[in-house]
Protein backbone atom coordinates (compact mmCIF):
# COMPACT_ATOMS: atom_id res chain seq x y z
CA UNK A 1 0.00 0.00 0.00
CA UNK A 2 1.57 3.37 -1.31
CA UNK A 3 -1.47 5.91 -0.24
CA UNK A 4 0.17 7.95 2.89
CA UNK A 5 -2.30 7.50 6.02
CA UNK A 6 -3.24 11.04 8.19
CA UNK A 7 -1.42 10.59 11.71
CA UNK A 8 -4.72 10.64 13.06
CA UNK A 9 -6.63 7.92 11.64
CA UNK A 10 -3.30 6.10 11.84
CA UNK A 11 -3.43 6.05 15.77
CA UNK A 12 -7.20 5.56 15.53
CA UNK A 13 -7.47 2.21 13.48
CA UNK A 14 -3.92 1.26 15.81
CA UNK A 15 -5.86 2.50 19.13
CA UNK A 16 -8.93 0.45 18.01
CA UNK A 17 -7.73 -2.72 16.75
CA UNK A 18 -5.07 -3.25 19.82
CA UNK A 19 -8.02 -3.24 22.48
CA UNK A 20 -9.97 -5.12 20.09
CA UNK A 21 -12.82 -2.85 19.00
CA UNK A 22 -13.57 -1.71 15.54
CA UNK A 23 -12.67 1.87 14.40
CA UNK A 24 -15.01 4.80 13.30
CA UNK A 25 -12.75 5.94 10.74
CA UNK A 26 -10.24 4.72 8.43
CA UNK A 27 -12.22 1.63 7.29
CA UNK A 28 -11.11 1.90 4.16
CA UNK A 29 -7.41 1.08 4.85
CA UNK A 30 -8.01 -2.49 6.07
CA UNK A 31 -10.92 -4.03 4.32
CA UNK A 32 -10.53 -7.19 2.92
CA UNK A 33 -12.70 -9.76 1.68
CA UNK A 34 -16.69 -10.28 1.64
CA UNK A 35 -16.98 -8.51 -1.40
CA UNK A 36 -20.43 -10.58 -2.29
CA UNK A 37 -21.53 -9.61 1.58
CA UNK A 38 -20.45 -5.94 0.89
CA UNK A 39 -22.16 -5.83 -2.89
CA UNK A 40 -25.81 -7.23 -1.35
CA UNK A 41 -25.81 -4.86 1.07
CA UNK A 42 -24.94 -2.22 -1.06
CA UNK A 43 -27.66 -3.37 -2.97
CA UNK A 44 -30.15 -2.86 -0.79
CA UNK A 45 -28.89 0.70 -0.11
CA UNK A 46 -29.31 1.79 -3.70
CA UNK A 47 -32.72 0.43 -3.14
CA UNK A 48 -33.54 2.64 -0.27
CA UNK A 49 -32.45 5.41 -1.86
CA UNK A 50 -34.91 4.42 -4.96
CA UNK A 51 -37.62 4.79 -2.35
CA UNK A 52 -37.72 0.61 -1.51
CA UNK A 53 -36.98 -0.34 2.09
CA UNK A 54 -34.57 -3.10 3.16
CA UNK A 55 -34.08 -5.33 6.52
CA UNK A 56 -30.69 -8.03 6.85
CA UNK A 57 -30.08 -9.97 9.90
CA UNK A 58 -26.37 -9.94 9.32
CA UNK A 59 -24.96 -13.59 11.60
CA UNK A 60 -21.82 -13.70 12.66
CA UNK A 61 -19.30 -15.58 15.31
CA UNK A 62 -18.90 -13.60 18.42
CA UNK A 63 -15.36 -12.09 16.94
CA UNK A 64 -16.44 -12.58 13.49
CA UNK A 65 -16.10 -9.24 12.41
CA UNK A 66 -19.84 -8.09 12.43
CA UNK A 67 -19.23 -4.72 14.24
CA UNK A 68 -16.75 -4.07 11.17
CA UNK A 69 -19.05 -4.95 8.86
CA UNK A 70 -21.39 -3.26 9.72
CA UNK A 71 -19.58 0.40 10.52
CA UNK A 72 -18.62 -0.24 6.80
CA UNK A 73 -22.08 -0.83 5.23
CA UNK A 74 -22.87 2.53 7.04
CA UNK A 75 -19.86 4.27 5.72
CA UNK A 76 -21.34 3.12 1.95
CA UNK A 77 -24.93 4.77 2.92
CA UNK A 78 -23.39 7.49 3.99
CA UNK A 79 -21.57 7.62 0.72
CA UNK A 80 -25.02 7.57 -1.32
CA UNK A 81 -26.13 10.32 0.68
CA UNK A 82 -28.22 8.28 2.36
CA UNK A 83 -28.66 9.23 6.90
CA UNK A 84 -27.71 6.55 9.03
CA UNK A 85 -28.72 5.79 12.63
CA UNK A 86 -26.97 3.11 14.96
CA UNK A 87 -26.86 1.87 18.26
CA UNK A 88 -25.92 -1.37 20.44
CA UNK A 89 -28.40 -2.99 22.00
CA UNK A 90 -28.00 -3.39 25.53
CA UNK A 91 -29.50 -4.14 28.92
CA UNK A 92 -30.99 -0.80 29.11
CA UNK A 93 -31.58 -0.85 25.39
CA UNK A 94 -34.59 -2.62 23.38
CA UNK A 95 -36.57 -2.12 20.53
CA UNK A 96 -39.70 -3.20 22.97
CA UNK A 97 -40.00 -2.05 26.41
CA UNK A 98 -42.62 -0.18 28.60
CA UNK A 99 -40.26 1.43 31.53
CA UNK A 100 -38.19 3.45 28.92
CA UNK A 101 -35.49 0.97 26.93
CA UNK A 102 -37.14 1.52 23.63
CA UNK A 103 -37.29 4.90 23.72
CA UNK A 104 -33.63 4.73 25.53
CA UNK A 105 -32.60 2.68 22.12
CA UNK A 106 -34.15 5.06 19.76
CA UNK A 107 -32.62 8.23 21.97
CA UNK A 108 -29.06 6.58 21.61
CA UNK A 109 -29.51 6.03 17.97
CA UNK A 110 -30.48 9.58 16.99
CA UNK A 111 -27.90 10.90 18.62
CA UNK A 112 -25.79 8.53 16.58
CA UNK A 113 -27.33 10.35 13.28
CA UNK A 114 -24.56 10.53 10.69
CA UNK A 115 -24.37 12.22 7.42
CA UNK A 116 -21.53 12.36 4.58
CA UNK A 117 -20.57 16.18 6.01
CA UNK A 118 -20.76 14.63 10.42
CA UNK A 119 -20.06 11.04 9.56
CA UNK A 120 -18.83 10.87 13.61
CA UNK A 121 -22.75 11.56 14.29
CA UNK A 122 -24.84 14.03 15.65
CA UNK A 123 -25.97 15.52 12.49
CA UNK A 124 -29.64 16.14 13.36
CA UNK A 125 -29.25 19.51 14.31
CA UNK A 126 -27.30 20.02 10.59
CA UNK A 127 -30.32 18.09 9.34
CA UNK A 128 -33.46 19.88 10.98
CA UNK A 129 -31.22 22.92 10.02
CA UNK A 130 -31.06 22.17 5.92
CA UNK A 131 -34.66 21.56 6.25
CA UNK A 132 -35.76 24.80 7.78
CA UNK A 133 -33.21 26.74 5.41
CA UNK A 134 -35.33 25.41 2.33
CA UNK A 135 -38.85 26.41 3.83
CA UNK A 136 -37.43 29.92 4.62
CA UNK A 137 -36.31 29.67 1.02
CA UNK A 138 -39.71 28.08 -0.39
CA UNK A 139 -42.00 30.59 2.08
CA UNK A 140 -39.84 33.81 0.54
CA UNK A 141 -40.22 32.50 -3.44
CA UNK A 142 -43.89 32.08 -2.64
CA UNK A 143 -44.59 35.05 -0.51
CA UNK A 144 -46.18 33.16 2.59
CA UNK A 145 -45.38 32.38 6.07
CA UNK A 146 -42.30 30.35 6.96
CA UNK A 147 -44.61 28.38 9.52
CA UNK A 148 -46.88 28.01 6.00
CA UNK A 149 -43.99 26.89 4.21
CA UNK A 150 -43.45 24.20 7.05
CA UNK A 151 -46.53 22.89 6.77
CA UNK A 152 -46.79 22.30 3.26
CA UNK A 153 -43.75 20.43 3.49
CA UNK A 154 -44.71 18.39 6.16
CA UNK A 155 -48.38 17.45 4.89
CA UNK A 156 -47.55 14.31 3.83
CA UNK A 157 -46.29 13.54 7.32
CA UNK A 158 -49.69 14.31 8.80
CA UNK A 159 -50.64 10.30 7.70
CA UNK A 160 -48.22 8.82 10.18
CA UNK A 161 -48.32 8.50 13.43
CA UNK A 162 -46.82 11.53 15.67
CA UNK A 163 -46.56 13.87 12.46
CA UNK A 164 -48.81 16.60 13.72
CA UNK A 165 -46.36 17.10 16.63
CA UNK A 166 -43.57 16.70 13.96
CA UNK A 167 -45.05 19.94 12.05
CA UNK A 168 -45.16 21.91 15.67
CA UNK A 169 -41.92 21.04 16.80
CA UNK A 170 -39.77 22.15 13.42
CA UNK A 171 -41.99 25.39 13.47
CA UNK A 172 -40.55 25.65 17.34
CA UNK A 173 -37.33 25.13 16.12
CA UNK A 174 -37.39 27.73 13.32
CA UNK A 175 -38.42 30.17 16.12
CA UNK A 176 -35.70 29.58 18.26
CA UNK A 177 -33.69 30.41 15.23
CA UNK A 178 -35.33 33.24 14.38
CA UNK A 179 -35.31 34.98 17.91
CA UNK A 180 -32.07 33.49 18.87
CA UNK A 181 -33.45 31.50 21.79
CA UNK A 182 -31.21 28.49 21.98
CA UNK A 183 -33.29 27.03 24.75
CA UNK A 184 -36.23 26.68 22.36
CA UNK A 185 -34.03 25.04 19.46
CA UNK A 186 -32.65 22.64 22.18
CA UNK A 187 -36.23 21.86 23.51
CA UNK A 188 -36.61 20.89 19.78
CA UNK A 189 -34.09 18.93 19.16
CA UNK A 190 -34.60 17.25 22.53
CA UNK A 191 -38.39 16.08 21.40
CA UNK A 192 -37.19 14.85 18.18
CA UNK A 193 -34.15 12.85 19.82
CA UNK A 194 -36.90 11.19 22.32
CA UNK A 195 -35.81 12.46 25.27
CA UNK A 196 -38.30 13.93 26.87
CA UNK A 197 -39.77 11.57 29.92
CA UNK A 198 -43.22 13.06 30.42
CA UNK A 199 -45.99 14.43 28.50
CA UNK A 200 -45.92 18.08 30.97
CA UNK A 201 -41.97 18.75 30.46
CA UNK A 202 -42.48 18.80 26.65
CA UNK A 203 -46.15 20.24 26.69
CA UNK A 204 -44.43 23.23 29.06
CA UNK A 205 -41.36 23.53 26.65
CA UNK A 206 -42.69 23.24 23.08
CA UNK A 207 -46.53 23.47 23.35
CA UNK A 208 -47.16 19.90 22.40
CA UNK A 209 -49.03 16.90 24.07
CA UNK A 210 -47.10 14.33 22.92
CA UNK A 211 -44.17 12.55 23.48
CA UNK A 212 -41.61 9.79 21.59
CA UNK A 213 -42.20 6.71 24.28
CA UNK A 214 -41.50 3.30 24.27
CA UNK A 215 -44.59 2.96 22.32
CA UNK A 216 -43.54 4.80 19.62
CA UNK A 217 -40.22 3.73 18.73
CA UNK A 218 -41.10 1.88 14.80
CA UNK A 219 -43.31 4.42 14.18
CA UNK A 220 -41.25 7.20 14.82
CA UNK A 221 -38.01 5.96 12.66
CA UNK A 222 -40.74 5.91 9.56
CA UNK A 223 -41.79 9.41 10.52
CA UNK A 224 -37.51 10.18 11.04
CA UNK A 225 -36.80 8.45 7.77
CA UNK A 226 -39.85 10.66 5.75
CA UNK A 227 -38.88 13.85 7.47
CA UNK A 228 -34.79 12.93 6.12
CA UNK A 229 -36.18 12.44 2.24
CA UNK A 230 -38.22 15.66 2.90
CA UNK A 231 -34.65 17.89 4.17
CA UNK A 232 -33.25 16.96 0.75
CA UNK A 233 -31.38 12.99 1.97
CA UNK A 234 -31.90 9.78 -0.05
CA UNK A 235 -33.23 7.35 2.71
CA UNK A 236 -32.15 6.40 6.26
CA UNK A 237 -30.17 3.32 6.84
CA UNK A 238 -30.89 2.33 10.56
CA UNK A 239 -28.19 -0.11 12.17
CA UNK A 240 -28.55 -2.05 15.74
CA UNK A 241 -25.83 -3.99 16.78
CA UNK A 242 -25.32 -6.64 19.78
CA UNK A 243 -28.69 -7.83 19.00
CA UNK A 244 -27.93 -10.70 21.25
CA UNK A 245 -28.87 -8.73 24.13
CA UNK A 246 -32.24 -9.62 23.31
CA UNK A 247 -31.57 -13.63 23.75
CA UNK A 248 -29.92 -12.69 26.37
CA UNK A 249 -32.85 -10.86 28.17
CA UNK A 250 -34.38 -13.70 31.53
CA UNK A 251 -37.97 -13.30 30.93
CA UNK A 252 -39.47 -14.87 28.08
CA UNK A 253 -42.66 -12.19 27.77
CA UNK A 254 -40.17 -10.02 27.26
CA UNK A 255 -38.13 -11.74 24.79
CA UNK A 256 -41.74 -12.57 23.13
CA UNK A 257 -42.37 -8.86 22.55
CA UNK A 258 -38.83 -7.64 21.33
CA UNK A 259 -39.37 -10.42 19.02
CA UNK A 260 -42.63 -9.09 18.06
CA UNK A 261 -41.80 -5.80 17.17
CA UNK A 262 -38.92 -7.46 15.08
CA UNK A 263 -41.91 -9.08 13.25
CA UNK A 264 -43.79 -6.10 12.58
CA UNK A 265 -40.71 -4.41 10.93
CA UNK A 266 -39.91 -7.22 9.13
CA UNK A 267 -43.37 -7.74 7.44
CA UNK A 268 -43.62 -3.85 6.88
CA UNK A 269 -40.07 -4.36 4.49
CA UNK A 270 -41.31 -7.28 2.85
CA UNK A 271 -44.87 -6.08 2.36
CA UNK A 272 -43.50 -3.05 1.19
CA UNK A 273 -45.29 -0.67 3.52
CA UNK A 274 -42.33 2.04 4.64
CA UNK A 275 -40.50 3.40 2.03
CA UNK A 276 -36.65 5.13 2.38
CA UNK A 277 -35.65 2.83 5.20
CA UNK A 278 -33.81 -0.14 6.01
CA UNK A 279 -32.39 -2.40 8.65
CA UNK A 280 -29.50 -4.11 9.54
CA UNK A 281 -29.29 -5.73 12.61
CA UNK A 282 -26.56 -7.62 14.01
CA UNK A 283 -26.32 -11.02 16.13
CA UNK A 284 -24.77 -14.70 16.86
CA UNK A 285 -26.07 -17.64 15.46
CA UNK A 286 -27.81 -18.09 18.99
CA UNK A 287 -29.48 -15.43 18.65
CA UNK A 288 -30.82 -16.40 15.07
CA UNK A 289 -31.28 -20.25 15.79
CA UNK A 290 -32.00 -21.10 19.24
CA UNK A 291 -35.11 -22.74 19.21
CA UNK A 292 -36.12 -21.58 22.79
CA UNK A 293 -34.87 -17.94 23.35
CA UNK A 294 -33.59 -16.84 19.61
CA UNK A 295 -35.68 -15.60 16.40
CA UNK A 296 -36.10 -19.09 16.08
CA UNK A 297 -38.32 -19.20 19.23
CA UNK A 298 -40.63 -17.24 17.51
CA UNK A 299 -42.48 -19.27 15.06
CA UNK A 300 -43.61 -16.49 12.47
CA UNK A 301 -40.17 -15.34 12.67
CA UNK A 302 -38.87 -18.25 12.00
CA UNK A 303 -40.72 -19.03 9.16
CA UNK A 304 -39.59 -15.75 7.11
CA UNK A 305 -35.97 -15.94 8.00
CA UNK A 306 -35.61 -20.12 7.28
CA UNK A 307 -32.92 -20.26 4.76
CA UNK A 308 -33.04 -21.48 1.40
CA UNK A 309 -33.21 -25.34 1.46
CA UNK A 310 -31.13 -25.44 -2.04
CA UNK A 311 -28.22 -23.08 -0.68
CA UNK A 312 -26.09 -26.15 0.66
CA UNK A 313 -22.62 -27.51 -0.27
CA UNK A 314 -20.88 -24.17 -0.89
CA UNK A 315 -23.86 -22.44 -2.24
CA UNK A 316 -24.82 -19.12 -1.07
CA UNK A 317 -28.48 -17.23 -1.40
CA UNK A 318 -27.60 -13.37 -0.41
CA UNK A 319 -30.94 -12.62 -1.69
CA UNK A 320 -32.95 -13.53 2.04
CA UNK A 321 -33.24 -11.45 4.92
CA UNK A 322 -30.53 -13.12 6.63
CA UNK A 323 -26.69 -12.51 5.46
CA UNK A 324 -24.29 -15.24 7.31
CA UNK A 325 -20.98 -13.65 7.06
CA UNK A 326 -18.07 -16.08 5.81
CA UNK A 327 -15.07 -16.74 7.39
CA UNK A 328 -12.46 -14.88 6.36
CA UNK A 329 -9.81 -17.10 4.52
CA UNK A 330 -6.04 -17.24 5.15
CA UNK A 331 -5.30 -15.21 2.02
CA UNK A 332 -8.21 -12.20 3.23
CA UNK A 333 -6.38 -12.69 6.79
CA UNK A 334 -2.62 -12.49 5.07
CA UNK A 335 -3.67 -9.55 2.76
CA UNK A 336 -4.94 -7.45 6.37
CA UNK A 337 -1.65 -8.32 8.18
CA UNK A 338 -0.23 -6.62 5.43
CA UNK A 339 -2.53 -3.60 5.39
CA UNK A 340 -2.09 -3.26 9.23
CA UNK A 341 1.46 -3.32 8.87
CA UNK A 342 1.04 -0.71 6.29
CA UNK A 343 -0.92 1.19 8.51
CA UNK A 344 1.77 1.69 11.27
CA UNK A 345 3.73 3.04 8.72
CA UNK A 346 1.64 5.58 8.04
CA UNK A 347 2.02 4.22 4.31
CA UNK A 348 5.79 4.29 4.14
CA UNK A 349 6.89 1.25 2.39
CA UNK A 350 10.47 2.62 3.75
CA UNK A 351 9.01 1.98 7.41
CA UNK A 352 8.00 -1.52 7.16
CA UNK A 353 8.64 -3.24 10.81
CA UNK A 354 8.61 -6.52 9.20
CA UNK A 355 9.58 -8.48 6.13
CA UNK A 356 6.69 -10.14 4.09
CA UNK A 357 7.75 -13.72 5.42
CA UNK A 358 7.02 -12.55 8.64
CA UNK A 359 2.67 -12.74 7.44
CA UNK A 360 3.06 -16.47 7.39
CA UNK A 361 5.21 -17.14 9.77
CA UNK A 362 2.55 -15.03 12.48
CA UNK A 363 -0.18 -17.37 10.80
CA UNK A 364 1.78 -20.46 11.61
CA UNK A 365 2.21 -19.11 15.11
CA UNK A 366 -1.58 -18.52 15.40
CA UNK A 367 -2.51 -22.25 14.04
CA UNK A 368 -0.68 -23.96 16.58
CA UNK A 369 -1.95 -21.88 19.15
CA UNK A 370 -5.76 -21.31 18.70
CA UNK A 371 -6.39 -23.81 15.65
CA UNK A 372 -8.28 -22.90 12.19
CA UNK A 373 -9.95 -20.26 14.93
CA UNK A 374 -7.47 -18.07 14.53
CA UNK A 375 -9.36 -16.76 11.06
CA UNK A 376 -12.95 -17.88 11.36
CA UNK A 377 -12.90 -15.26 14.28
CA UNK A 378 -9.59 -13.04 13.76
CA UNK A 379 -10.33 -10.04 16.51
CA UNK A 380 -7.73 -11.57 18.59
CA UNK A 381 -5.29 -12.69 16.03
CA UNK A 382 -5.32 -9.07 14.84
CA UNK A 383 -4.93 -7.60 18.43
CA UNK A 384 -2.33 -10.26 18.52
CA UNK A 385 -0.73 -8.61 15.39
CA UNK A 386 -1.13 -4.71 16.87
CA UNK A 387 0.45 -5.53 20.08
CA UNK A 388 3.41 -7.32 18.13
CA UNK A 389 4.25 -4.85 15.94
CA UNK A 390 4.02 -2.22 18.68
CA UNK A 391 6.84 -4.27 20.13
CA UNK A 392 8.96 -3.77 17.25
CA UNK A 393 8.41 -0.15 16.47
CA UNK A 394 8.90 0.70 20.53
CA UNK A 395 11.92 -1.40 20.74
CA UNK A 396 13.79 -0.97 17.41
CA UNK A 397 16.88 -3.41 16.71
CA UNK A 398 14.34 -6.57 18.07
CA UNK A 399 14.85 -9.40 15.88
CA UNK A 400 10.88 -10.32 15.38
CA UNK A 401 11.17 -13.97 14.81
CA UNK A 402 12.80 -14.49 18.38
CA UNK A 403 9.88 -12.10 19.22
CA UNK A 404 7.11 -14.24 17.38
CA UNK A 405 7.75 -17.36 19.56
CA UNK A 406 6.63 -15.04 22.68
CA UNK A 407 3.33 -13.61 21.69
CA UNK A 408 0.44 -15.78 23.21
CA UNK A 409 -3.23 -15.64 20.79
CA UNK A 410 -6.60 -17.19 22.19
CA UNK A 411 -9.99 -18.58 21.27
CA UNK A 412 -11.81 -15.59 20.88
CA UNK A 413 -15.01 -16.86 22.93
CA UNK A 414 -17.45 -14.44 24.72
CA UNK A 415 -17.79 -14.79 28.26
CA UNK A 416 -21.06 -16.07 29.84
CA UNK A 417 -23.31 -13.27 31.22
CA UNK A 418 -26.07 -13.85 34.09
CA UNK A 419 -29.13 -12.64 34.25
CA UNK A 420 -28.61 -8.92 32.35
CA UNK A 421 -31.76 -7.73 32.00
CA UNK A 422 -33.46 -6.68 35.50
CA UNK A 423 -36.66 -7.54 34.10
CA UNK A 424 -38.25 -10.92 35.06
CA UNK A 425 -35.22 -12.43 35.75
CA UNK A 426 -36.38 -13.76 38.75
CA UNK A 427 -37.02 -17.81 38.10
CA UNK A 428 -39.53 -19.53 36.21
CA UNK A 429 -39.89 -17.72 33.44
CA UNK A 430 -38.32 -19.88 31.46
CA UNK A 431 -38.78 -23.64 32.03
CA UNK A 432 -35.50 -24.60 31.52
CA UNK A 433 -32.22 -23.63 32.48
CA UNK A 434 -28.57 -23.60 30.64
CA UNK A 435 -26.50 -26.37 31.20
CA UNK A 436 -22.87 -25.73 30.06
CA UNK A 437 -20.06 -28.48 30.98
Amino acid sequence: MTQTIKARDRDTILQALAAGVVPRTGLRHIQVGRAAEVGALVRDIDRIADGGSAMRFVIGEYGAGKTFFLNLIRLIALERKCVTLHADLAPDRRVHATSGQARGLYSEAVRNMATRTKPEGGALASVVERFVTECVKDGEARGVPVEKAIDDRLAQLQEHVGGYDYAAVLKAYWRGSEEGDEALKAAALRWLRGEYSTKTEARQALNVRNIIDDGDVYDSLKLLAAFVRLAGYAGMLVVFDEMVNLYKLQSAQARNQNYEQILRMLNDVLQGNVSGLGFVLGGTPEFLMDTRRGLYSYQALQSRLAENAFATKGLVDLSGPVLRLQSLTPEDLLILLSNIRAVFAGGDQSAYLVPEEAFPAFMTHCNQRIGEAYFRTPRNTIKAFVQFLAVLEQNPGTDWKGLLGGVEVFSDVEAPTEGPDGEGSSAGDDELASLRL
